[in-house]
């Protein structure tokens, strides 16, 4: 099914006429902006205004009054440092709150014109971009987020494309590659990307560092290609109806001018990153034609692109008229609003009196499993996966199928070795709308997906991390796959949740956390070894929700164990062996910080207590500081591990029973 209006505009031959000024309006903009800024990146929004002009004009379906319609085509400037790319475009278009104001303020505190762009700041930014690679990423989990919810609801419902404007350097990052070769792999064919092929980066031509052939690459992970002269008009446009057509995702090379129009400086890397200067943008304007006063655009071009932005309303109207009827409108509505407490918390609820009622001994990556059964069959919207771990992640449940180039409606993607490029379709994902993305690797690997973590963490995303063998306590893989310093480069980031559950039930209660919250990311961190449950009575209240709580002993108290994970069950043999000589503890378990953070001062204070503590922990200190005081202690990790049975690894770091007895009653004297 395909929209009517979604076809490409027939140009009127006053528009063919304007076509050059239009996209001079972009240019005028970017130059003039980044000059009252003083800083900036001209170079790109002028190289690529004619690419823009054709694709706005001429093939984006989008509605500039209404910027949230769920099928509108989505726009990814990957590369964010031209951002005055988008801005310009937003107030050509007439998107409501990008005034000419905003512009003059590029780059200024408190304007929605930020340096790079950034998502739920300004309209038409669907995604932060800026680390160079990141929004191609996004731009394939969009693109996979349109191709299963239009395999679950219908092209009658969902069907759009997603736009790319990449630079050389997102093709040169590394992740480039991991996203590329999943979309080609997953032939998702409404995926197009337009390469600014300009030639330039910061230190000179693109030849001093790199003589990739960028098509054969594309074409080799099962892309299209085409090349095109990206200052003709009609032949890019040419090109994006063959890449509309195509079986595949397509790469279109747009052959540019990085500053076109700058007679001195244009097609070098001076117009990168810095203002042209005063004298420069004078002859700019001349060479462009452009005779108007700076932030300056004629009516009669103005008014061209805000017909431009209200192309697809008659479209936009249609299609709510046309889902009004469908019998998936309810459940299309649900999957965008995304808000399961409703469904979650009671299937939890039960969860949970089934585990009080029969305990279980298990590793908590198997306890996410079980819980993850329940959390699937209630909240249909989940989409889960793994970077080539799925079994010892044990992220894919009984229910959901594969989804593949063959079965977009599956639910489970096999994300190959990919970390990074998955954490950032993740992104993509949750961006577009419709789905609640999750999917594992190991803890240590966060190092090689933390980039795009920080930017859930920065653009306030539901993307759940499942991240199993969290400690020394996977045993003999040794040192490089055992996380030590990991637990607290990821508190550091702020706005995320660092989820470390102690048995089955914390990590059931962490997943329902970890889904009703949804202006935050979660990192769930789970064990390869087996655990005890701890929690042996059922409470409705989720008691991880407070971050930290009393799991064991009373008001009567000399020392106080806080831990997390796995070292919960040590607390509590070590508080059980020191009741034998008379040492009263108290343990607390500490499943996310965060939220213990957010607590009342009156909770935080009434956990802490006012007698000596103990931080125990399979990993470094730093982020302690939230539980201990300069006098308290704390047993973990202050190197890196070793190649071992688990047992014997804490046994060599001192991470035992025997050493929070001893340290406690050092501390209580």
């Amino acid at each position: 099914m395909t929209d009517a209006g979604t076809s490409p505009s027939v140009p009127t031959q006053e528009a063919k006429t304007m076509a050059p000024q239009m996209a001079n309006a972009i240019r005028a903009l970017s130059m003039d902006a980044v000059e009252k800024a003083k800083s900036g990146h001209p170079g790109m929004p002028m190289g690529m205004a004619d690419v823009a002009t054709v694709l706005f004009t001429r093939f984006m379906k989008f509605d500039a009054s209404a910027p949230n319609w769920p099928d509108r085509d989505r726009f990814v400037l990957s590369a964010g440092h031209g951002s005055m790319l988008v801005y310009s475009l937003g107030y050509l278009l007439g998107y409501d709150g990008m005034t000419i104001e905003e512009i003059k303020n590029f780059r200024q505190l408190g304007a929605k014109t930020a340096g790079h762009p950034e998502y739920g700041h300004a309209p038409a930014v669907e995604t932060t971009t800026g680390p160079l690679g990141q929004g191609l990423a996004n731009a394939v989990g969009m693109a996979l987020g349109e191709a299963h919810l239009a395999a679950r609801f219908g092209d009658d419902v969902v069907d759009h494309h997603t736009y790319v404007i990449a630079g050389d350097g997102c093709l040169m990052e590394g992740i480039s590659q991991e996203a590329i070769s999943l979309a080609g792999h997953l032939k998702l064919r409404k995926l197009i990307v337009l390469w600014d092929d300009n030639n330039i980066s910061i230190d000179g031509p693109i030849s001093i560092s790199d003589s990739t052939d960028q098509l054969a690459r594309f074409q080799a992970s099962g892309w299209a290609t085409l090349r095109v002269d990206g200052h003709d008009p009609e032949a890019i446009a040419e090109a994006i109806e063959k890449a509309k057509n195509s079986d595949r995702p397509t790469l279109i090379a747009c052959r540019t001018v990085i500053g076109y129009g700058s007679p001195n400086k244009g097609g070098t890397s001076a117009t990168h990153g810095a203002p042209l200067g005063v004298d420069e943008i004078a002859a700019t304007r001349e060479a462009l034609n452009w005779p108007h006063a700076p932030f300056e655009i004629p009516e009669d071009i103005l008014s061209q692109w805000r017909a431009a932005g209200t192309r697809g309303a008659e479209t936009r109207q249609a299609w709510e008229e046309r889902i009004a009827k469908n019998p998936n409108c309810e459940a299309f509505k649900t999957a965008m609003a995304g808000d399961y407490a409703g469904v979650l918390t009671p299937a939890i609820n039960e969860y949970k009196k089934g585990l009080a009622a029969e305990p279980q001994k298990l590793a908590t990556r198997k306890a996410s499993e079980l819980a993850l059964n329940v959390v699937n069959d209630v909240v249909g919207e989940t989409i889960g996966g793994s970077a080539d771990l799925t079994g010892s992640n044990n992220t894919k449940t009984k229910n959901l199928e594969v989804l593949s180039a063959d079965n977009y409606a599956g639910r489970y993607v096999n994300y190959g070795i990919r970390e990074h490029g998955m954490a950032a379709a993740m992104n993509g994902l949750a961006l577009h709308g419709g789905v609640v993305p999750y999917a594992g690797t190991f803890m240590v690997f966060t190092d090689y997906c933390r980039p795009s973590i920080r930017l859930s963490a920065l653009m306030g995303i539901r993307v759940v991390y499942v991240m199993t063998h969290d400690s020394i306590g996977l045993g003999e893989d040794g040192p490089t796959h055992q996380p030590v310093e990991h637990l607290a480069a990821m508190r550091a980031i702020p706005n995320l949740n660092v989820y470390r559950p102690c048995d089955g039930v914390e990590t059931a209660e962490c997943w329902e956390l970890s889904l009703k919250t949804i202006a935050t990311p979660s990192i769930i961190t789970l064990t390869r070894q087996g655990l005890a449950q701890a929690r042996l009575e059922h409470t409705d209240e989720n008691l991880s929700a407070r971050g930290a709580y009393v799991i064991a002993g009373d008001d009567d108290y000399d020392v106080t164990l806080v831990a997390s994970g796995s070292e919960v069950s040590l607390a509590i043999e070590a508080r059980e062996t020191l009741a034998k000589d008379g040492v009263k503890a108290r343990v607390v378990s500490a499943p996310c910080f965060e939220l213990f953070a957010n607590q009342p001062e009156s909770y935080r204070a009434e956990i802490l207590g006012d007698k000596p503590r103990i931080g125990i922990e399979a990993a470094i200190r730093q982020g302690w500081d939230i539980f201990l005081g300069p006098n308290d202690s704390f047993i973990g990790m202050s190197s890196f591990g070793a190649s071992a049975p688990a047992n014997e690894l804490f046994e060599h770091f001192g991470i035992t029973v025997s050493a929070v007895v001893t340290e406690a009653k050092r501390l209580i004297g």
